[in-house]
């Protein structure tokens, strides 16, 4: 058939007509608003990493000012991480009954409130009261920043979607860096104060955005009864039509309304609401599949913490340190190439999760990182040993941290927002939470045993320990982790629950064939 114009229009019950083409366009259609609330939901994500980013440096200077041990440093640097376990937990419970739209608005709340306490602590117990608000702020931001994400992204390009909230903590690392730069000429008293109260700015923008921009969860408006708002958003955030009509009439049967009822509210089963008897089913009745599914997802951010990337970030001045670099702007500028670098294989990440996969990019990931980090610790190894100074060996070291933090950035780090994917609507705000708290604790255990761990068994042999985690955490993934490209969210539980499948990409086509082949 040739090239026509015509048009044909329908109304179908929705509030717009319908426009399809006879012919359907050559290149597949991206749809741009989806794009732009995926950005938006995920500039909580700076936030995050703006605060990781920044204390890397301000540490040094707070440590300086306010005359404090490594000890207290650590648990500056490392406690927030156990602070922000209350945050998920709270952004589990307000993102069912508030919405994720909302809860995103008190993240960036608290965020606002944790810089200015901050900014102006005239003292070490201040201080780490607003580290106590910043990381609730950032464990409810981290939750709803990939659930959002996840309910809200269409197919074709929910994998690159699901990569926003690791960009823009990427991004946010960066400006953390560039801070601790821009601001290291104050005086001490001041410089770090600068460098933590600058994250009113972004806050502020935050929450102005969201509400000004941003609609509902369409599977939260299910949830709530109010089809006729779902279906709206639905369309505007799906590639077609007749994508968005289907995704609509799979969320109702999740949630066990018939897909004939089609009022603008209806009444929703009291099961499907709110999470009711959700806990029950994730940890006393599971299922094979849900058993399956948490294992995956606490196991996925139990080894993306387990191997270090916490001490490489937050540390990374002094691991240049001990590295032989000993000169302030030469550490804080090799710094600001770590942040670099993990911002652009974060990048180059947003396209390969919907081509190459899941499985493939984490197993190379955590392969890649695992190699750096012995390779790193046999380098920090020789430099401690070593009476002279060795350049090629610092260069060794700077490379594998670089190393380390690119495999990373291209697929473990990511994947802590894309394993939102495989749980269950009803169980996806508390499923999440569990593996985020998970998450949360091992990042608060790395990050605040690391400057005793490497006095107790040398800083290389911290870096050994990090990379037996990798391998380990190799074995996990290649072992229980399918491949869940090119599916819908609704399709994903048929995946799990059976260890029958052969590893290949071909997932979908096997679902009820008794396992994934």
């Amino acid at each position: 058939m040739g090239c026509r114009k015509d048009e044909i229009f329908a109304t179908s019950g929705l509030q717009f007509p319908l426009i399809k083409f006879l012919d359907p366009p050559k290149k597949p259609i991206r749809n741009h608003f989806a794009f732009l609330c995926s950005i938006v939901a995920s500039l909580s994500s700076i936030l995050v990493g703006y605060d990781i980013g920044v204390m890397s440096g301000a540490a040094i200077y707070i440590q300086q000012d306010f005359n404090i041990s490594d000890v207290q440093v650590e648990i500056l640097v490392g406690i927030i991480s156990l602070y922000s376990i209350i945050g998920a937990i709270v952004a589990g419970i307000t993102s069912d009954w508030l919405g994720r739209r909302y809860t995103i608005v008190l993240s960036a709340a608290l965020f606002f409130f944790g810089a200015i306490f901050k900014g102006f602590a005239p003292n070490y117990h201040f201080l780490m009261f607003g580290r106590f608000v910043t990381g609730v702020a950032v464990g409810s931001a981290s939750l709803i920043a990939s659930v959002y994400t996840a309910e809200l992204a269409p197919t074709s390009s929910r994998g690159c979607l699901y990569t926003f909230p690791e960009v823009f903590v990427n991004v946010g690392i960066l400006i953390g860096y560039v801070s601790n730069f821009a601001f290291s000429k104050l005086p001490t008293s001041l410089g770090w104060r600068f460098m933590l109260g600058l994250g009113i700015i972004p806050s502020m923008f935050l929450g102005i955005v969201v509400i000004l921009i941003m609609p509902e969860s369409p599977r939260w408006l299910v949830i709530q009864g109010r089809i006729n708002e779902a279906k709206q958003v639905l369309i505007r955030t799906s590639d077609s039509i007749e994508e968005s009509l289907q995704r609509l009439a799979d969320i109702k049967t999740v949630v066990g309304i018939p897909t004939s009822y089609d009022d603008d509210v209806v009444q929703v089963p009291k099961q499907s609401t709110h999470g009711s008897g959700v806990w029950k089913e994730l940890f006393l009745h599971p299922t094979p599949a849900v058993l399956h599914i948490l294992t995956t997802a606490v196991g996925v951010n139990f080894f993306v913490e387990a191997t270090g990337m916490n001490v490489v970030v937050s540390y990374s001045p002094r691991i240049f340190e001990k590295a032989g670099i000993s000169s302030s702007d030469h550490k804080l500028l090799t710094t600001m190439g770590v942040g670099i670098t993990k911002t652009v294989f974060v990048l180059i990440a947003t396209v390969l999760f919907d081509r190459i996969g899941r499985r493939p990019l984490l197993l190379t990931s955590i392969a890649g990182k695992t190699i750096s980090l012995i390779v790193l610790g046999v380098g920090m190894t020789i430099i401690e040993k070593s009476e002279e100074k060795n350049t090629w060996v610092v260069a060794l070291c700077v490379a594998m941290v670089l190393t380390d933090v690119s495999f990373y950035s291209i697929g473990m780090g990511p994947m802590c927002y894309v394993i939102s994917e495989i749980f269950p609507l009803k169980l996806r705000s508390q499923g999440v939470s569990v593996a985020m708290i998970t998450n949360r604790i091992m990042d608060s255990i790395v990050g605040m045993t690391f400057l005793s761990l490497y006095t107790a068994i040398t800083i290389g042999g911290a870096f050994f320990l990090y990379g037996a985690f990798g391998v380990v955490g190799f074995i996990f993934f290649y072992v229980v982790l399918p491949e869940t490209r090119g599916m819908e969210l609704e399709e994903l539980e048929g995946l799990f629950g059976k260890f029958l499948w052969k590893f290949s990409n071909n997932n979908h086509n096997d679902i009820n064939k008794g396992g994934w082949k």
